[in-house]
Parts: structure tokens; C-alpha cells; sequence
């Protein structure tokens, strides 16, 4: 599957925090924004 580099713009803090939150649990973060646009998606069918 290819895939593509984006640029987000979102809060310092916030995503320093959700870093962390991700790190912790073995997460990457990518992958969660990933899955977070697959849900909404799949919610619209």
C-alpha cells in the first residue's frame, strides 16, 4: 500500500501530550490518526 506524508497543524501541547499518551501505550501516532479517519469514514456508510 503506498502512502503519503501530510502536514497537520495542531496545538504544541496537545500533541506533545498525545505523544506521550501514544508512547506509553505502544502506540504510533500516525497510525492513530489513521484509524480515526477509517472510523469516521466507515461511520458515514
Amino acid at each position: 500500500m503506498d502512502t503519503k506524508n501530510i502536514t497537520l497543524k495542531v496545538k504544541s501541547e496537545l500533541y506533545d501530550t498525545y505523544r506521550e499518551f501514544c508512547k506509553k501505550k505502544g502506540w504510533i501516532v500516525s497510525r492513530q490518526f489513521e484509524i480515526m479517519i477509517e472510523e469516521q469514514m466507515n461511520d458515514e456508510k
